[in-house]
């Protein structure tokens, strides 16, 4: 049964939007069944779920949680389309993900955004603001630097001299820009992330270690994200390089003269030493490590706490420490298991003699 009305919502004294089922089913081009006037306010898994929210189902696995959901609206893919539930309203949608990612900016209206300069924020001899920026309390914008347009940088950010960052891009709250970092369009680096700074290197001489100037640019491509409390070192005598369309997630270290090509995925805890080449479209699952001056070819993917102690061909898929192709890492694993079982039964015949 289709439902009726075709209210596009509205938003409550707490800001939050209310759309109904039809207007969501519009929205994502998908087909509703049950209660088009049903109202949603929030999104939530189907388990938790509470009547006024949103949820989805993309996946067998959770038949059974959509059944019996508590959610106003659910969308779901067109082959669990003949499933009960207890829902008031489905919208059935070829890609349930991808139809969360449109409805996701009206349900959750982003914040507003005043241009203009605090007044607390300091800004450096001959730095250039772009049109309509944002610059929050406490901010301090070095000698020389340079904001494009519709940039918004929030509360205690440190710009170094000579930064230059790029337009309608986001640095959160506590993001310290190095002096010789650039940053692209809209790049969004997140609270705590520090850009720029000086590698760990370092020549033993006269009985010390002397600290190697690094004199490199950290350069961050357009459309880049950068988790919270990540770091990206500069180059020593080379340039840092984050391609265009890369995320990071959180605390990932990069070190010096890394280059990471366009639309990777680098997720929490990675580390990536110095001089190391990343191809595009590369994955590093978390808590991987990448050696120094490693290559890691186009497409490949480094499984979750994986080492790699060398170069990863393309479009491959290495696992373990150290990193082996995956399926190799497989059978290394099963054998170890394996062998306690030989070693009891060794135990056992040594015993009985």
């Amino acid at each position: 049964m289709t439902g009726s009305g075709h209210g596009v919502g509205s938003t409550s004294g707490e800001g939050v939007r209310t759309l109904t089922a039809s207007a969501i089913a519009e929205l994502v081009g998908g087909a509703l069944e049950g209660d088009g006037g049903a109202e949603v306010r929030a999104l939530a898994p189907l388990d938790r779920a509470k009547p006024a929210d949103l949820s989805f189902l993309a996946s067998a696995r959770y038949a059974r949680l959509y059944e019996r959901t508590r959610a106003s609206a659910v969308l779901i893919a067109p082959e669990f389309a003949e499933l009960q539930t207890s829902a008031a309203a489905r919208i059935i949608v070829e890609r349930p993900h991808d139809a969360i990612l449109t409805v996701l900016p009206t349900l959750y209206p982003a914040a507003p955004r005043e241009p203009g300069v605090h007044p607390t924020a300091r800004i450096g001899r001959g730095a250039t603001l772009g049109r309509d920026v944002t610059i929050g309390a406490y901010t301090v914008i070095g000698e020389g630097a340079t904001i494009g347009d519709r940039t918004w940088i929030d509360s205690h950010v440190s710009v170094g001299p000579r930064v230059a960052v790029g337009p309608d891009s986001r640095l959160y709250p506590s993001v310290t820009l190095y002096s010789g970092t650039t940053i692209g369009a809209r790049v969004s680096v997140h609270a705590g992330a520090r850009v720029g700074s000086d590698g760990f290197g370092y020549v033993f001489r006269n009985g010390v270690h002397d600290k190697i100037p690094h004199v490199g640019r950290c350069i961050i491509e357009d459309d880049v994200e950068i988790g919270a409390n990540t770091t990206i070192d500069r180059g020593s005598i080379d340039d840092t390089v984050i391609g265009a369309g890369t995320k990071i997630d959180n605390l990932v270290q990069i070190g010096h003269n890394v280059r990471v090509g366009r639309l990777c995925l680098i997720m929490a805890q990675v580390g990536v030493a110095g001089s190391a080449r990343i191809g595009d479209g590369v994955v590093l699952a978390g808590q991987a490590g990448v050696q120094g001056h490693a290559t890691i070819g186009d497409g490949a993917r480094l499984a979750a706490q994986a080492g790699a102690f060398g170069d990863i061909p393309a479009g491959e898929t290495w696992s373990g420490y150290p990193a082996r192709p995956h399926r190799q890492s497989l059978r290394a694993s099963a054998a170890l298991v394996r062998l306690v079982d030989i070693i009891r039964k060794l135990e056992r015949m040594v015993d009985q003699k």
